[in-house]
């Protein structure tokens, strides 16, 4: 089983030419057989460039700490965590 969690593109100008944009994919994932256990799978690929991307199958220890990681990049900019 798969279910999409919520997926997006980054807000960087599309018109850099040092950075391409991208989109990113959050899922639910309990069919890795490599993975012995449910996954949140994090794809993150060039906009237009579907199943070129990168995937990875995080532990929910990993999401966690990529959820603090990122809670703590809002702090340091002066953003609200939200719960």
């Amino acid at each position: 089983m798969k279910k999409l969690a919520d997926y997006g593109t980054d807000d960087h100008p599309a018109d850099d030419p040092e950075r391409v944009k991208i989109t990113w994919i959050v899922a639910v994932l309990d069919d890795c057989e490599e993975c012995e256990d449910p996954r949140i799978e994090l794809t993150v690929e060039e906009l237009g460039g579907q199943g070129t991307g990168l995937v990875g199958h995080l532990s929910p220890a990993t999401a966690r700490r990529l959820r603090a990681a990122l809670a703590t990049a809002l702090k340091e900019i002066g953003e609200p965590v939200d719960g």
